[in-house]
């Protein structure tokens, strides 16, 4: 039976393929701008976006601009904050010899977001919804592992990377729910779209005073390609409106283990778009997320 609760589902798949489309157009611009340059534009272009969408709710919902309660803003520096760490931590692995390890780590990600949103938010997940968390996280772990990387498991710096990363995107995600949870008084569309333009802000903030001490020429660079860097923008904006929908509806271990679609979705793309064969392992390791999604959405 259809009701709102159940809207967590396509908000979530919306947001995984706006996601694959903004991780894609940032790729074209990492050249240029370089990875922080590259990771700035979906705050600093998405930004304004955002602003458009809170107007345009506003208006279709009637209902006021919040003020939100104390208890927003330690919520929200919670979650803009440990998302910057994660892609610090996520950058830094793609620079080690040991990425493929690492980002096998960052895959437990919905694992740990499960611990800290019944720690922090009491968020209760079933049996059967932490089981299939579990088979869908090992799944996109299988399909993250590439020939040979196996062997650096036994070593601790790839290990403590990738578990950190992922502690931290979880936190994110915690935060930003934790922060949607607290505006008083309006729909959950507003209150999601106000943490939004609020989570944007402050992500925009740190990393172009970030660029502007330490990089000026890619803030520079940023403006000079203004263009595709507004698409980029929109789309990470897009995503994020999205996401933020689904975590104001159900605890963030669910969307952000349904969100392992978003590995589904790269497959077809590397697929249909550079004819990249998928190998036994990849394959198996699909055949588990799918399974782990499907029990989720059906329990």
């Amino acid at each position: 039976m259809f009701s709102i609760a159940t809207l967590w589902i396509p908000f979530t798949i919306t947001a995984a393929l706006g996601q694959v489309a903004r991780n894609a157009m940032q790729r074209s611009l990492t050249g240029p701008l370089g990875t922080w340059g590259a990771t700035n534009i979906r705050f600093l272009f998405g930004f304004p976006f955002s602003i458009l969408f809170f107007v345009v709710v506003i208006f279709a919902t009637g209902d006021a601009v919040p003020w939100p309660a104390a208890s927003f803003w330690p919520w929200l520096l919670l979650g803009a904050l440990s998302q910057i760490a994660a892609t610090a931590l996520m950058l830094l692995a793609m620079n080690a010899r040991s990425f493929v390890v690492t980002t096998a780590y960052i895959k437990t990600e919905a694992i740990q977001t499960a611990i800290f949103g019944f720690i922090f938010l009491g968020d209760h997940l079933t049996v059967l919804k932490v089981i299939a968390i579990l088979i869908a996280t090992v799944g996109v772990v299988i399909t993250a592992l590439r020939p040979g990387g196996e062997k650096g498991f036994a070593e601790l710096k790839p290990t403590i990377t990738g578990l950190v990363a992922a502690a931290f995107f979880a936190l994110s995600a915690i935060g930003f729910r934790g922060a949607i949870i607290t505006v008083p008084g309006v729909s959950f569309v507003t209150a999601a779209t106000y943490t939004l333009v609020w989570g944007l802000f402050v992500q925009t903030l740190v990393l172009t005073v970030y660029l502007l001490v330490r990089a000026p020429d890619v803030l520079r660079k940023i403006f000079g390609l203004w263009k595709p860097s507004m698409l980029a923008g929109f789309m990470g904006a897009f995503a994020s409106q999205f996401w933020f929908l689904a975590f104001a509806l159900t605890a963030a271990a669910n969307v952000r283990t349904l969100a392992l679609v978003e590995v589904l979705f790269a497959q077809a793309v590397s697929y249909y778009s550079f004819k990249q064969p998928l190998s036994a392992r990849e394959l198996s390791g699909i055949v588990l997320i799918v399974i782990g999604v499907a029990l989720l959405v059906a329990v």
